[in-house]
């Protein structure tokens, strides 16, 4: 049996937002295993037991820069929150997105290599680093560069989203607003991959299963296959109508979804580019870590005591 740790429920904990006891009881069935936990918080607790990356892991900022139908989002990182917010470190992303744009390096490695007024973006944050006192990095980027128009949103200088469109331009901008806050994963259900399609059917078949055993032990008859099969698809189509840009709810007006808002403004959205600083990025947590662990032994000292 794997060894539970309160770092390993921390970390599952901040993935999914479940009770914490909940978090160990799934770690221990799953003996260890994150990804299986993560199922089994979703097949006992539901969907909203794990919204995967809704708390942002480490600190940065994201940066745009538009100049006509050509334009770069940048994610560059920090360690506290204290130095996204200097000025050095703000216009040190905007000359990274900017430069971006203009010279379209391949890649973070490119990037680094070029030069501004004589000095190679890794010289200039090296002396950042220096100057700070906090090491930083450049995580990713997208330059944008073809026939659809731009419309970008940025909310703070931690969630960005780029939209490629054609048609009006302050309806495009409204997507943009939309897609920070819905985070959709695709424009369709298309689009969605299907490694994520086939990860919701497996939870729902599990479901499906668990609410069988339950029925059994309490003597009634369990759904006939078919039945079950229609819910696990059902179960499918949800998640896709939740998830695609497309069919949710536009933000400003639910009573209409965004395809109907953006058919009625007569505009075609091509793509869009989500960044949310830290997304994905697993950040040391000391203090929480004690803070869990001290819960858990709590709670085994109250169940001791009844």
């Amino acid at each position: 049996m794997a060894a539970i740790t309160a770092s390993m429920v921390a970390e599952l904990r901040a993935k999914t937002d479940a009770p914490m006891m909940e978090c160990k009881r799934a770690l221990t069935e799953a003996e260890g295993d994150m990804g299986r936990a993560e199922e089994l918080l979703r097949i006992k607790l539901g969907s909203k037991a794990s919204k995967a990356a809704s708390r942002v892991t480490a600190e940065g900022i994201i940066a745009i820069h538009m100049t006509g139908s050509t334009g770069a989002m940048v994610e560059i990182n920090c360690e506290t929150d204290f130095v996204a917010k200097n000025d050095d470190f703000l216009a040190f992303g905007q000359t990274l997105a900017k430069l971006v744009a203009e010279e379209g390096p391949a890649d973070v490695a490119a990037l680094s290599a070029l030069t501004v007024d004589g000095s190679t973006i890794e010289a200039r944050r090296a002396v950042l680093i220096g100057k700070i006192g906090e090491n930083m990095s450049i995580r990713r980027f997208k330059r944008f560069a073809g026939d659809a128009r731009l419309a970008s949103y940025l909310h703070g200088t931690r969630i960005g989203v780029v939209i490629e469109y054609v048609g009006d331009e302050v309806a495009a901008k409204d997507v943009a607003m939309h897609v920070a806050a819905m985070k959709p994963v695709a424009l369709s259900a298309a689009d969605v991959p299907a490694a994520l399609v086939e990860a919701e059917r497996s939870i729902a078949r599990q479901k499906a299963a668990e609410d069988a055993e339950k029925a059994k032990a309490e003597g009634k008859t369990p759904q006939p296959a078919e039945i079950v099969a229609k819910r696990v698809e059902g179960s499918v189509q949800k998640y896709l109508k939740e998830v695609c840009l497309f069919s949710q709810a536009f933000v400003k007006n639910d009573k209409q979804t965004v395809e109907q808002m953006l058919k009625a403004a007569n505009t075609t959205v091509k793509a869009f580019t989500l960044y949310i600083v830290g997304e994905g990025i697993e950040k040391k947590s000391e203090n929480f870590a004690d803070e869990v662990a001290a819960q858990i032994a709590a709670q085994a000292v109250a169940a001791r005591t009844h």
